[in-house]
């Protein structure tokens, strides 16, 4: 392979680049802000750049870190690392000044680096004002390296301490202008990484990812797998591989309408049968529609542009209707364990747990009435044995009960509390608690269990169902806090898995920037306020950056009698960077559609 370019930017007297230089597969193009001639009465430096040239690395003098590409020919651009050390304005800058140039430097930075390639910033202890620093300096007197580096679309993924003794021969000259050498106390190496593939770029409707599929290996398909596999030792197992659209064009009874992700289509766009059984790898450009908008029977309005659609399909909230209707057909096997398994989409508050897309997956048996409880009992307990297994791996202990549906707080649901079928009756929801790491005091609800007495199997017969939530067990037993993180397209998720391992997660951008935006607005007269369609809005024009919406602040007027509301939003990014102009735009386009689409008058 090529050496990696590694570009080193404000050296002084090229001690550092001389340790550097002649390291296998590394080509080292050193370059300082001063001249050639005002660089060479230094102490060392003579020396050093002798070194470097003897060595066939690159020297550039009077290079301005904020330029870097008018230095470099289109050809010489790209470069693998680019390393920055304790850059500096000079004399008396102040940390808005510094500031400055570390943004300028990062923009500028963006323009040379190779793909996948590193940003390494060296600042002394406490400048850069992230938590790493000890003690940490208040936010508005650091030089905010994150924030600075979000501008330019890059992520910090790693601090470490800047351990100048094991560089051979390096010595720090402090700022150009006045040769002043640093204290090597408490120096840190900030490594910021550009991240790959934007997050969940389209809404409702996400990307088909292929988690399941034979070939991958995501951490939901190895918790299918393990399940499966500790289930087949209990029971006589079949595979439902054939897995029905997520599209469909009937109505749910059992679904409230608000909870449904509609999506319009005009008659060009309508998929065939075909494209229809292969999922929604052609549906990112179908439009979210809303059904009770519509003006006539001819057609629906679509939610976005308000132009009319003359096919309405809605996203599946479940495969609890799917696995009734494979039993209704005739094909299932009394006494065996059916097991279907796809991604299910439903509208939802946002949250941390509370996922509006996610893998579910059913297992169905048909059993004499007098088995109920014991075929209860053995799903469950092969299932609390999976899970057991695969915490060995990641490490961390779960502990996995049932309890009954009777005396639960259904409120703490995020999902499973959307839908709840006519056709079967919940009797227990699955708990899973680990280590500290729960969604609520009671545990998670990965799951729950229902009962169906009037399926066509058998008059003496009842059909248990278990519903498991395989996104949110991989979550859980791989201690990832975000649901957003599992559906990332970013090689570096997927790279901390290796042959479908499960491994606890570690997160590869540190100390995100967050950014708040209140918003207040009149509810329409005698209208019920959507909550839930509030939410999703959100979704939509932050493209899931959005993490928390509180209300602050209810207010009826006394004698109109209207009511206002205000909400906090906080905007941050798990994988991306999130800029405060990004933010500001976020936010207009959120005001500008919830008075469009809620009716809204806003404040």
């Amino acid at each position: 392979e090529k050496p990696h370019r590694v570009l080193l930017l404000g050296e002084g007297n090229f001690s550092f680049a001389a340790s550097l230089c002649g390291a296998t597969g590394t080509h080292v193009v050193a370059t300082c802000y001063e001249s050639e001639e005002e660089v060479s009465g230094w102490e060392g430096a003579a020396e050093n750049i002798q070194r470097l040239r003897e060595r066939g690395a690159e020297i550039v003098f009077s290079v301005d870190c904020t330029k870097l590409k008018d230095y470099f020919l289109p050809e010489k651009r790209e470069f693998d690392r680019i390393y920055f050390n304790f850059p500096h304005c000079g004399r008396k800058a102040g940390v808005v000044k510094n500031r400055e140039l570390l943004s300028l430097f990062f923009h500028s930075s963006a323009e040379v680096l190779a793909e996948e390639g590193e940003v390494h910033v060296a600042l002394c202890n406490g400048q850069g004002g992230t938590p790493a620093d000890q003690p940490q300096r208040e936010w508005h007197n650091s030089w905010q390296i994150v924030a600075m580096a979000a501008g330019a679309g890059f992520i910090l993924s790693n601090v470490h301490p800047f351990k100048a003794e094991t560089i051979h021969g390096y010595k720090s000259t402090g700022y150009s202008s006045l040769r002043v050498t640093f204290s090597l106390q408490g120096w840190r190496l900030h490594n910021v990484f550009v991240p790959f593939v934007p997050l969940l770029d389209h809404f409702p409707v996400k990307l088909w990812q292929g988690f399941l599929e034979r070939n991958s290996h995501h951490p939901v398909r190895t918790v299918k797998e393990k399940l499966t596999a500790g289930l087949s030792q209990a029971f006589p197992l079949q595979n439902i591989d054939c897995c029905p659209s997520p599209l469909h064009q009937r109505h749910l009874s059992e679904v409230c309408h608000s909870n449904l992700f509609w999506i319009g289509l005009s008659p060009e766009e309508t998929p065939s049968a075909e494209e229809m059984s292969h999922g929604l790898a052609n549906a990112v450009s179908f439009s979210p529609a809303d059904p009770c908008r519509d003006t006539d029977r001819s057609g629906w309005v679509d939610a976005q542009e308000g132009s009319c659609v003359s096919n309405l399909y809605y996203l599946r909230p479940s495969l609890l209707p799917c696995a009734q209707a494979i039993i209704r057909r005739g094909a299932f096997l009394p006494g065996t364990l059916h097991v279907l398994s796809g991604p299910v989409f439903r509208k939802c508050l946002i949250a941390p747990y509370s996922m509006p897309v996610f893998h579910e997956m059913v297992f169905m048996c048909a059993v004499g009435r007098d088995a109920e409880n014991s075929c209860i009992q053995m799903l469950v307990n092969s299932i609390k044995t999976s899970i057991h297994s695969l915490q060995t791996v990641s490490g961390l202990k779960a502990n996995v009960r049932l309890q009954e549906a009777t005396t639960f707080e259904t409120a703490e649901l995020s999902d499973f509390a959307a839908f709840e079928s006519q056709l079967s009756k919940t009797e227990y929801f699955i708990l899973m608690e680990v280590d500290t790491f729960s969604s609520c005091e009671q545990g998670s609800c990965v799951g729950v269990v229902r009962t169906a007495y009037d399926e066509p199997v058998s008059s003496e017969l009842v059909v248990v169902f278990v519903s498991l939530n395989l996104d949110l067990l991989a979550m859980l037993l791989c201690g990832i806090a975000d649901w957003r993180t599992l559906w990332t397209s970013d090689r570096r998720f997927l790279l901390q898995f290796p042959r479908g391992e499960l491994r606890l997660f570690r997160s590869f951008s540190l100390y995100p920037p967050s950014y708040e935006h209140d918003v207040s607005f009149w509810v329409p007269d005698g209208e019920q306020f959507d909550e839930v369609t509030f939410h999703t809005i959100a979704r939509e024009v932050s493209g899931e950056t959005v993490v928390s919406i509180q209300l602050i602040d209810s207010f009826q007027h006394p004698e109109l009698g209207r009511k206002s509301l205000c909400y906090r939003l906080t905007f941050q990014s798990c994988e991306k960077a999130l800029s405060r102009q990004k933010v500001a735009e976020m936010q207009l386009l959120f005001r500008k559609e919830i008075n469009q689409r809620l009716r809204v008058t806003l404040r």
